[in-house]
């Protein structure tokens, strides 16, 4: 069983994917208190949990903030993404097993129906069962974990990447020729395809920055 603690940082780090809580925010370890119905032990031992994954910053005697995170260093953790999971991709493609391949397609056909739902949140769950699938198949448990902390960091911009228009359609494309490759075992397609399914760049990149909303605090 989960320690309150764990459950109330998956409750936090979820708002803060979902928009909830934005970049910038402030968090007030009794107004969190008072939301979720606990005390403030529980709330600051969640908070010290994201600070270690990097999801908020704790400022001495300022509190905690939502991290903010800059388009430069938002570019560079997208490359390193891109890089994981084309690994991922490589590596799957050499050693997923028949049944991965199974689960592969099963998610696959999940995001499909998330697209038709017209509901990009909806998508956007799936879309990373997709991606995990990918992380568990390359069979490689060190490469999984890494790709998964990443993909945690990145997960409230990935979300607002699906909120451009036809974005969600391009993605299910995208990930239809990755399941392709996979399963016919090539592996150096398998990771060209995802590498440029994760990257931002030109239009991508203009679209995800106009995408962000304000830091709190800052007006344009």
């Amino acid at each position: 069983m989960k320690k309150h603690s764990e459950v109330l940082r998956e409750a936090i780090e979820e708002m803060i994917a979902v928009g909830k809580l934005p970049p910038g925010h402030h968090l007030d370890e009794t107004e969190l208190a008072k939301e979720f119905g606990v005390s403030r032990t529980p709330i600051r031992e969640a908070l010290i949990q994201l600070a270690s994954m990097g999801i908020i910053v704790i400022r001495p005697r300022r509190g905690a903030i939502v991290a903010e995170i800059g388009p430069q260093q938002l570019i560079e953790m997208f490359e390193v993404m891109a890089e994981l999971e084309a690994m991922c991709a490589r590596l799957a493609a050499r050693r997923m097993s028949p049944a991965g391949h199974a689960t592969l397609k099963a998610t696959h056909l999940a995001c499909e129906e998330a697209r038709d739902s017209a509901d990009s949140d909806a998508y956007f769950y799936k879309n990373e069962e997709f991606h995990q699938q990918i992380y568990i198949g390359s069979q490689n448990s060190f490469l999984e974990e890494q790709a998964r902390v990443l993909q945690r960091r990145l997960r409230p911009y990935r979300r607002l990447q699906l909120r451009v228009r036809n974005r969600v359609q391009a993605s299910f494309d995208e990930h239809g020729a990755v399941v392709d490759a996979i399963i016919e075992g090539k592996g150096e397609l398998a990771a060209e395809l995802l590498r440029q399914h994760i990257m931002i760049q030109g239009q991508r990149f203009t679209d995800l920055i106009a995408s962000l909303p304000k830091p709190a605090g800052k007006t344009a």
